[in-house]
């Protein structure tokens, strides 16, 4: 609907608090405004979505592929707007689609796709995330370690261009394996670095994070752990404030009293957020597929490698919030934030939240957190 048009709900999340006995108002494909529903006058254009919590899109900084295809696998920007399309469905109206280690030739060709993905309007398509090659092998994770290397000045221009042309580009790399220089010029060009698949100190990290970086990729899997004596990357996650720190909250990857214990110690401002780190699998109900060539098992919740190497995330984002909630104790409104306006912070975009002149781009949940509806641009995903 394009005139000013009421949604009702039982309750409205904006992406900081919740709003009871009110009404979200839509015009032109933004927020207009929340109000109370007192104040609607009665020949206003009204919809009743019932009992449900209706808040924010959600917002995903790591997903890896869906549909059926990974992000390295695309040659056309149809494909970069099919693995967009899966995580629609699942309430991610927002998403960066994330490269894991590959060669310079799919590196160059998934920025290129992803600069026509975004001059074409690709729906929910945000950005990049290039998760690698520029790791340390030592902590590879199922990553390839025959492509993880070292920036060089062709990379550095690469990105540098690519950060000019898209709306958010952010980069994994290990602490150890980049110089301070290659830091603070990629975050100087408005790149979000971010510190993972790392063993490295915490002396280390705090000085990456003094040169630009403010971001974790993966809380607590494929990183130096928190010691007591050395704090590793871990600790430095928590410890320093100008880190913020993705987190899989499947119940697999990070175990709920570990999860609970990082949100109790996390320093601000920078905050934990949630990350599905979701694989090609997303949206279909295949049990396994490749990934370079190595195959990849689903079961019971889990993607591993043959050998038990667990391999992206089997969950979407409502689930996550649902884990927070049941598993970890976190309050909704916390839950849910990070799920939206935290992560769209860290990117700096118009996201995440239901404000005046924002996108209207929202969903309604039903008391298990499950997806009743998605709406872009106040638009339902068939309109």
């Amino acid at each position: 609907m394009t005139g000013l048009t009421a949604y009702i709900s039982s309750r409205i999340f904006d992406g900081d608090i919740f709003h009871e006995d009110a009404a979200l108002l839509v015009e032109g494909g933004c927020v207009k405004a929340i109000v109370p529903l007192v104040t609607l006058q009665a020949d206003q254009p009204k919809i009743d979505l019932g009992e449900c919590t209706l808040g924010p899109g959600f917002v995903d900084l790591q997903v890896n592929g869906g549909g059926g295809l990974m992000l390295g696998d695309v040659d056309c920007v149809e494909d970069i707007a099919r693995i967009c399309h899966a995580h629609l469905k699942l309430g991610t109206t927002s998403l960066t689609p994330t490269l894991i280690t590959d060669s310079p030739e799919a590196t160059r060709r998934v920025l290129k796709l992803g600069i026509e993905a975004w001059a074409k309007g690709v729906r929910g398509f945000h950005g990049l995330h290039l998760e690698g090659p520029h790791l340390y092998a030592g902590r590879k994770g199922a990553h390839d370690a025959s492509l993880i290397r070292p920036i060089d000045d062709e990379d550095m221009d690469l990105y540098l261009y690519a950060a000019s042309q898209l709306p958010s580009l952010m980069i994994t790399v290990a602490p150890e394996t980049v110089t301070l220089g290659q830091i603070s010029q990629l975050a100087g060009a408005g790149i979000h670095v971010s510190l993972g698949h790392s063993g490295a100190s915490y002396e280390e990290c705090s000085t990456a994070a003094n040169a630009g970086a403010a971001c974790v990729t993966h809380l607590f899997n494929a990183m130096s752990p928190l010691q007591h004596r050395e704090p590793g990357l871990v600790g430095a996650a928590l410890d320093l404030g100008s880190l913020s720190a993705g987190l899989i909250a499947d119940g697999v990857h990070v175990d709920p009293v570990a999860i609970r214990i990082a949100l109790e110690a996390k320093s601000g401002p920078g905050r934990i957020f949630l990350v599905t780190d979701a694989m090609s699998q997303t949206g279909t109900d295949v049990t396994s597929f490749h990934l370079g060539g190595r195959e990849i098992f689903r079961q019971d919740g889990r993607l591993t490698l043959s050998d038990g190497t667990l391999a992206g995330a089997d969950i979407d984002l409502p689930s996550s919030v649902a884990n927070l909630v049941e598993s970890v104790g976190v309050d909704v409104e916390t839950a849910l934030a990070m799920a939206t306006s935290y992560p769209a912070d860290i990117i700096g975009r118009p996201l995440g939240r239901l404000k005046v002149g924002y996108p209207a781009d929202f969903v309604c949940l039903d008391d298990d957190f499950r997806i009743a509806g998605v709406w872009l641009s106040g638009h339902t995903l068939n309109d």
